[in-house]
């Protein structure tokens, strides 16, 4: 997760997007699904949006949805997808770099699914941010790797993978304002360069805020 240091953190992932007519499956993460299906939809924040699989799913469900990226590439596929779903009016993409700018607003749901980065990312900040946006009675959910995938041998010691007690912690919330839904790992299968499947382990932290700050 290095970066040549002329390029600023959106021109990397801009570049890492043009690599490829598309970069994720354009199915909605599985964490995602399994976790929200049972809420009832209000307003929700996609943060890392990408190419907007989680917030088209968010949207087809019934929620409305702010989706933001550092990328404006990923952006303009996100608002493409949603269009082809017929979802637009019920997504408003944003432009941010998380650690300098973050949406307004409170939401019922704030989603970072994997908001991890090649770059320099503040996460903890970010995620206590996040935090803040939720609205009482809604759900943080944080979805994490848990380390890098096999066919990798851990590349870059440097970074660490926290666990999702380790991010509850890391938030520094006021216990009496929030109830811990689930915080644990799991694993999935996930295709090497080659095609082959291999089993990743990833992990969950959901809480709800139970009062306002």
């Amino acid at each position: 997760m290095t970066t040549d240091s002329t390029r600023t953190d959106a021109e990397m992932w801009d570049d890492r997007y043009r690599e490829s007519d598309r970069i994720w499956s354009g199915n909605p993460n599985v964490a995602l699904v399994r976790e929200v299906e049972g809420l009832k939809p209000g307003r929700a924040l996609d943060l890392g949006c990408g190419e907007g699989a989680d917030a088209v799913w968010l949207a087809r469900w019934g929620w409305q949805v702010t989706a933001t990226d550092i990328s404006r590439v990923a952006l303009e596929r996100a608002a493409v997808h949603a269009a082809e779903a017929d979802v637009a009016g019920r997504i408003d993409w944003q432009w941010h770099d998380l650690g300098a700018s973050f949406p307004e607003g409170e939401y019922d749901l704030v989603s970072a699914q994997f908001l991890h980065s090649m770059g320099d990312l503040p996460r903890e900040d970010i995620l206590r941010r996040a935090a803040a946006a939720v609205a009482p009675g809604g759900v943080l959910l944080v979805v994490g790797h848990s380390g890098f995938p096999a066919w990798e041998e851990n590349p870059h010691p440097e970074v660490v993978f926290p666990t999702p007690d380790e991010v509850l912690a890391s938030l520094e919330l006021p216990e009496a304002e929030w109830e811990v839904l689930l915080s644990e790992e799991h694993q999935r299968t996930q295709n090497d360069p080659e095609g082959r499947p291999t089993t990743r382990t990833d992990n969950t932290l959901k809480i709800r805020r139970t009062t306002g700050p």
